[in-house]
């Protein structure tokens, strides 16, 4: 019997799921190579045979490859035009990843898209966001990304609609990823959230956020550790996300006002790990700044959590 491996690379990890007959049959996760694109290739491919070997299939079942990727992407072409969180993948040169991949894999079909609109897309196919016709996916992780539903399908512009996490919620405001100022993910995204808080260590303020990283182990301040923290009452932590879901608000808002959506899914490593109390937060600070209060979306969480980008991706590649 024939099964679909969907890959979701994320800043921090990468996820692949199985999927046979619509349910995920085994899935595999591991850390993310931030060593280059020969690197996350071959970690890719091992992720697949992974995930194939929980589901207790052989590569030769494998009808297809569906991989989800930060950033700006050229599906058709199977290529990374830019993802400012993945090393290799910054730059103005398309990185062909689709074609690698499948070379890796003896020539298994790979479809590529970006990252959020899969995991939305997964969502609205089989998780939370089934039964509605429009809705957006924010997914809040290493940066932040977004996915748009209009009329039950994927709009994604010209490959890049969507990118609310490079919408301005502060005018001059903080350095974003992407280089520009004041954008969403400059206050909501973990990679540019850690970067605040070591600028706050070294003017002398305290956090138990970097000890809590190496007890972890991680390389990063992950979403876990951002929970741990706040659990702990940790003044920095708690700050930042309170500056998240300000900022969350006001974009969350903006995009309701212009396109009058049904829901609004909201996951990623900090949505889901932060889970309903997180989105309750940002409803309510959506709510003043709706032009119509007396009817907001509804604001849900994943029903995947972090395997919903690689059960997207399956999706995606027909699975």
């Amino acid at each position: 019997m024939s099964i679909t491996v969907g890959v979701d690379v994320g800043g921090t990890k990468i996820q692949a799921a199985a999927v046979r007959d619509e349910q995920i049959a085994g899935s595999f996760r591991m850390s993310t190579p931030l060593t280059g694109v020969a690197d996350l290739r071959a970690a890719i491919a091992q992720a697949v045979d992974e995930a194939l070997a929980a589901a207790a299939a052989e590569r030769g079942a494998l009808r297809a490859v569906g991989l989800a990727i930060p950033g700006v992407v050229d599906p058709e072409a199977g290529s990374v035009r830019s993802s400012p969180n993945l090393p290799g993948f910054e730059g103005s040169t398309p990185v062909a990843i689709g074609p690698a991949v499948s070379q890796a894999l003896g020539g298994v079909p790979v479809a590529l898209g970006n990252d959020v609109n899969v995991a939305v897309l997964g969502e609205h196919r089989r998780g939370a966001g089934r039964g509605y016709g429009n809705l957006l996916g924010v997914w809040v992780g290493t940066g932040v990304g977004g996915g748009l539903i209009l009329d039950g399908e994927l709009f994604d512009g010209r490959g890049a609609a969507a990118e609310i996490g490079h919408t301005t919620v502060e005018p001059a405001g903080r350095v974003c990823s992407c280089g520009l100022l004041g954008h969403l993910e400059s206050y909501a995204g973990r990679g540019r959230m850690e970067a605040r808080a070591r600028e706050l260590v070294k003017k002398g303020r305290r956090t138990s956020l970097f000890k809590l990283q190496q007890k972890k182990g991680r390389d990063r301040v992950t979403s876990g550790v951002w929970l741990e923290a706040m659990r702990k009452g940790d003044r920095i932590a708690n700050m930042l996300i309170d500056e998240a879901v300000w900022a969350l608000g006001i974009a969350l808002a903006s995009a309701q006002n212009l396109l009058d959506l049904e829901a609004i899914v909201i996951g990623g490593g900090l949505g889901d790990r932060l889970g309903a109390p997180f989105i309750e937060r940002v409803a309510a600070e959506m709510r003043p700044q709706l032009f119509v209060p007396e009817r907001p979306p509804v604001l849900l969480p994943t029903r995947f959590m972090d395997l919903s980008g690689a059960v997207g991706a399956a999706v995606l590649a027909g699975g």
